[in-house]
């Protein structure tokens, strides 16, 4: 759902255009915009966004894990237009199990390390990733740290066998 005042903003616009079903919800909040985006348009809005609409720097990925909803990770992204001093956020939901969604790596470079960090502590795969692997935890490691049902304590785990 996209409030009337958010249809009147240049990037909404500028999205809906090109990609018509590919926002399913906005908002403004704090002065930032938001926008949840279909999972299986996220590449192409990114690319869009990053050649057309000048938002080149991608300044961070992190995931929320919204248990008990279905599906239940988000991904988000924080961007940013230089030239046009804007912020932009970007929210898509990981679906399937394993939870999966397509790395923006292709967009923007800087992505690797920030994917691998939510596929470490989140456990979101993410598609065509260059090198989908642990990056935080040790590949030995079970289960996802930041997820909800992860145990408060963690697990028993000896670092002392590590070599």
């Amino acid at each position: 759902m996209i409030p009337e005042e958010l249809n009147q903003d240049p990037i909404v616009a500028a999205i809906r255009e090109r990609f018509p079903d590919a926002i399913q919800e906005a908002r403004r909040d704090l002065g930032e915009l938001t926008l949840i985006i279909a999972p299986g348009h996220l590449v192409e809005v990114c690319r869009f966004l990053k050649r057309e609409q000048t938002f080149v720097r991608l300044s961070s990925v992190t995931g929320v894990d919204w248990m008990p909803r279905t599906p239940r990770l988000e991904v988000v992204y924080h961007i940013e237009s230089v030239a046009r001093k804007q912020r932009l956020r970007l929210k898509a939901w990981a679906g399937g199990e394993p939870p999966a969604i397509d790395s923006v790596t292709p967009v923007w470079r800087g992505a690797d390390w920030y994917e691998r960090e939510v596929f470490d502590l989140f456990g979101v795969v993410f598609r065509n990733h260059p090198d989908m692997r642990r990056i935080m935890m040790p590949d030995t490691w079970e289960g996802h740290p930041l997820r909800k049902d992860f145990p408060v304590h963690g697990y028993k785990y000896s670092y002392a066998d590590e070599e």
